[in-house]
This record gives C-alpha cells, structure tokens and sequence, in this order.
C-alpha cells in the first residue's frame, strides 16, 4: 500500500484534492470514481510499485507517439470525448471505450497512449502535449482551462466547432483554388515556351528591320535576354530570399513583425482577427459559466493564442484586470477591440451577465467570420485569373505591337 495525492473534479465541477491509501495507481483511480470523483491528477509518493509499471509501458508510448492525427481523425476523436464526457463517463473511461473501437486506425492508437499515461496520473492536458504534433499548443491549453473549470465536455465541443471550422474553411479554399492554379500553371508553361523560345527568334526578326521597337517590347526582349543568362543567379537569389524571410520570421521580433503583417494584410487580416475575437469570447464565456473568474479565464487563454501579438495583447489586458480594472475598459485602454465589443461587455458587467455578454459577442463574432470567410473564398477565383490574365495579356501585348512595327517598317520601303 502506498500514499497517492490526488485533484478530481466533483459532479457539480469543484475541484477537491487529498491523499489516500491505495496499492497501485489503477486502484486509486477506482478508488477515486466510486467516491463519484473524475480524477485528473494521481501521483505516488514512490513507495509503491508504480515506476515499474511505468517502465513496462515506456516502449509503446514511444511506438505510439509517432502517430499523428490528420483534421478528419483530430475532430472524429475530439466529438467523440465530448459526447462518451457528457454521457458521464469518466476520462479515463471514454479513453477505453474509443481504444476499444473495432477498426484500426490512429485514433485507436492515441486514445491508448493518452489512457496509459492519464492512468499513471498525468493531466490530460499534460498528456496531450506528450502525445505528438497531433494536438497543437491550442488545443492543449483550451483542455487545461476545461479541466481547471471542469467544463472539459463543453470545452471539447467549442473545439470541434472550430476543427470544423477550420475544415471548412481548407476546404472551400482548396475548392476554389483548383481552377485558378490550373490556370496559372499553364500560364507559367506558357511564358516559359514565349520567354526561352519564342522571344529570341522575335528578337532576331525584329532586328532585321532596323526600326527602332516600343519600349514595352524591348523590355520584354531584355527581360528574355537576362532570364536566359542569368538563370541560375535568379534561381539563387530567391531561394535566399525564402530562406532569409524563413528565418527572419523564426526569431522574436521578426514573428511578432510578421504576426502584426499579418493582421493588417486586406481581406485576410480581418478574418484572422474575427477569427481571434469568436474563439476568444466564446471560450471565456464556457469558462466564465462554469465558474472561473475572468482573471483566470484570461491568464489560460494566454497560453492558446499562437499569434505573439495576439498573445501580448492579452497579456496587456490581463495585466490590467489584475490591477482591478474591468474586461471593457481594459480592452479599451488596449485599443485593439471594436467599440461595439467593449459596448457590449461593458452593459454585461452593469448587469451582472457578463457571461451572457461574453456569448453574445461570440455569436455575433460567428457569424462576422462565416461572411468573411465567405467573401475571402469568393473573391480568391477572380483574383487569381485576374492577375494572369494580366500578367500573359502584357506579354501577349508587347509581341504583337513588336510585330506590328515590323510590318508597318517593310510596308513602308
């Protein structure tokens, strides 16, 4: 018999902690759910066998780390908790039951590797960190929140929303980009025949006439001319290019550049930041709900945010509320959020709701990003044909009026 301390969630969500006498973690954590208790965090005090049971299971947590889940599983694996969570089940539980799943697939796998190491008295979200590339920095901490309000199964859907989002999103984009990178692919084949074949035997018959070209078909001729010499120097210089802005972009102040770029590129900086916004409200409305304070709420979703200059806005306005300043004024002395935000949760904090105020603006910050997201994919076709139909009517355009100057030279003798 050993000590195992232990934190668990009551049914009404209170986190309790405490010790108790157990022979094995396995026992603890049964120990723990017929008290009603869903148990989030079992550690020995080294005086029971536990290390080398953690030692046998060592070799297929690494075979199992290896898997990755794609969108499609991530989001089959997540819906699945949420709702096996919601049934009543226990974690540890709902792990078994998608483990025991009949077909094989990776889902099985990491579901086993999460049991195995939720059952040695890690954190699930700790788990989640250890289990691979499958679960972004994201994800981790959105579950860290729900296991610190006990709202781990409305958590968890808020985070299928968004993977279903997010596969919607790839595919419209991907949708509406099949038909214009076809175009465009042909259009580089086709500059590509016009600037190495065509052009030099243009120039050699243009020559001939001894008239002196446009100037838009002497650039073409000079930009055939250098491609032809130059080629590998211009093939050198971009890859530098890609490989300097790469590892610009790697370093503090270069991602929080690009981070802030970002933002403020048309059409697609508006929907990064609604995008922010939706997920920002909606998640501190479920942990407001569930009874966590907006300082603590604020300090988890921190840690969520990829984008460094999101993430010190945060920073900035968490600072602020700590120091006893409310949610609306904090965002205003940030000056990031729209006015009709702060408005909102401003009336919120007069009445008492902000939860419900904080869900408010969620929705309304939903259905702002499905518009937007709507026009982005809407406007990506056009833009692209757009652009080489220019680009190939340019080209186009300065052969035929070489061309015809020629023509007009011999006409005239």
């Amino acid at each position: 018999m050993g000590t195992f301390h232990y934190r668990a969630s009551e049914t009404s969500g209170h986190q309790v902690s405490g010790t108790l006498e157990a022979a094995s973690p396995n026992e603890a954590y049964r120990l723990l759910r017929e008290r009603g208790l869903q148990p989030s965090f079992v550690k020995g005090d080294g005086s029971t066998d536990t290390g080398i049971k953690k030692k046998e299971a060592t070799p297929s947590a690494q075979k199992l780390s290896l898997t990755r889940l794609n969108t499609v599983q991530l989001l089959f694996f997540t819906e699945e908790l949420a709702e096996l969570l919601e049934a009543g089940l226990q974690l540890e539980g709902a792990l078994k039951v998608i483990e025991q799943r009949q077909e094989k697939s990776g889902v099985r796998d990491v579901a086993a590797l999460l049991r195995s190491k939720v059952r040695e008295g890690i954190r699930f979200s700790q788990a989640l960190r250890e289990c691979g590339e499958s679960f972004d920095p994201l994800y981790c901490n959105l579950v860290a929140a729900g296991e610190a309000s006990g709202a781990l199964p409305q958590i968890l859907k808020k985070q299928c929303a968004h993977l279903e989002m997010v596969r919607d999103l790839r595919g419209k984009v991907t949708s509406s980009l099949v038909y214009p990178s076809i175009v465009f692919t042909s259009a580089l084949v086709l500059m590509f025949v016009f600037l190495t074949f065509l052009v030099p035997q243009l120039s050699v018959l243009l020559s001939k006439s001894g008239q002196k070209l446009p100037t838009i078909t002497q650039c073409l001729i000079n930009v055939s001319e250098f491609c032809g010499h130059w080629w590998w120097a211009i093939i050198a210089v971009v890859g530098a290019t890609i490989m300097g802005a790469k590892l610009a972009v790697q370093t503090p102040t270069g991602k929080a550049w690009w981070n802030r770029t970002l933002l403020e590129i048309p059409i697609v900086g508006p929907v990064l930041k609604t995008t922010f916004l939706a997920e920002l409200l909606q998640t501190l409305a479920t942990l407001v709900a569930n009874g966590v304070t907006i300082l603590t709420g604020l300090q988890l979703l921190q840690g969520a945010t990829g984008n460094v200059f999101l993430r010190h806005l945060l920073f900035q306005i968490t600072a602020l509320v700590s120091e006893g300043s409310s949610l609306a004024s904090a965002m205003k002395r940030v000056g990031f959020f729209p006015p009709v935000l702060i408005d909102i949760l401003g009336v919120g904090e007069q009445t008492g709701d902000i939860a419900g105020a904080l869900s408010r603006a969620a929705k309304r910050y939903d259905r702002e990003l499905s518009s937007k997201i709507g026009h982005l994919t809407t406007l990506i076709q056009p833009a692209v044909i757009l652009m080489v139909a220019i680009f190939v009517g340019v080209i186009a355009y300065s052969m035929i009026a070489g061309i015809l100057t020629s023509v007009n030279a011999l006409k005239a003798r």
